[in-house]
């Protein structure tokens, strides 16, 4: 497959492949596919930024509209904010650019493949491929990519076989996700990831009065702390706990809320919530399930 004028275009490829768009993720399945000898022939890229990060990430690809993308490869990657990939699949779909038998792979974490009927409808073979994984906007999202598992769902055996193989060379590992268990999959994640970074911030805002100052930041104290607890965590789920909730102190626990309180409501009322879903992996004495107002 050539095609005059288009500067990375394979001689003998894989895959040729379209990135739609250069984003975050965009670019880093790109490289990573690049690094497995597919080509990626074109990306769309419509802000200053991701036409940056494309020209810096994929210099050989030709930055062209979504529908001439799709017209000139085997392999199509929407990477698009989940919000817009029932737009960006629609109108792909009536341009009539993508032709029949063309792999069509979107990373949206809480869709599956029925997403993607309007170009299934038209004979592309449609697959859900979703790295676990957060993206910094650099290089090193791509050799994450060596340690990160993605949720591959498709819509038969066939499909399921390429999407695995395709992550197998990417260096991440794949894992089944049905099609009706995308939302639950990706829930899940966010309610893992997201609320970490929250949580996070909430304990550094708390530090960083106690610190005001002191020439130490709130991320050193918490780094080593941090990461202990969530590598136990991994390893011995919530055998893990220490601290006033797992004793039961009720008192202590009650000398916190007032202390964040005092500093930040916000920061309190997290920590109230967060001391129940904790009390409810252990088993809490009578004192400390009326403090978190919580139920036995």
């Amino acid at each position: 497959m050539t095609s005059t004028g288009i500067t990375n275009w394979p001689a003998p490829a894989r895959l040729t492949v379209g990135i739609v768009s250069a984003g975050r993720v965009g670019t880093t399945i790109g490289e990573a596919l690049e690094r497995a000898d597919h080509v990626v022939g074109a990306v769309a890229a419509s802000s200053t930024e991701s036409r940056r990060r494309a020209a810096e990430r994929l210099p050989e690809s030709e930055i062209l509209a979504p529908h001439e993308v799709a017209g000139r490869c085997e392999l199509l990657v929407l990477a698009v904010p989940d919000d817009r990939l029932p737009l960006v699949i629609s109108d792909l779909a009536a341009s009539g650019s993508v032709r029949p038998g063309t792999i069509v792979a979107h990373t949206a974490g809480a869709q599956g493949v029925r997403v993607l009927d309007p170009l299934t409808d038209i004979g592309a073979l449609p697959l859900a491929l979703h790295p676990a994984m957060t993206f910094i906007g650099t290089g090193e999202d791509t050799d994450r990519l060596n340690n990160c598992c993605f949720g591959v769902t498709a819509a038969d055996e066939v499909g399921l076989a390429i999407g695995q193989s395709l992550v197998l060379e990417m260096g991440g590992e794949p894992v089944h996700i049905r099609e009706d268990d995308r939302t639950l999959y990706h829930a899940a994640l966010a309610h893992g990831a997201n609320h970490l970074v929250a949580l996070v911030c909430d304990a550094a805002a708390a530090l960083a009065t106690v610190l005001d100052g002191q020439d130490v930041r709130p991320q050193r104290l918490l780094g080593p702390l941090l990461t202990a607890a969530l590598d136990n965590t991994l390893q011995s789920g919530p055998a893990a706990l220490t601290g006033p909730v797992k004793r039961g102190d009720a008192a202590a626990v009650a000398r916190h809320l007032e202390a964040l309180a005092a500093a930040d409501q916000g920061i309190a009322d997290g920590y109230l919530a967060m001391a129940r879903r904790a009390a409810a992996y252990t088993n809490p004495p009578s004192e400390l399930i009326e403090l978190l107002g919580g139920d036995r």
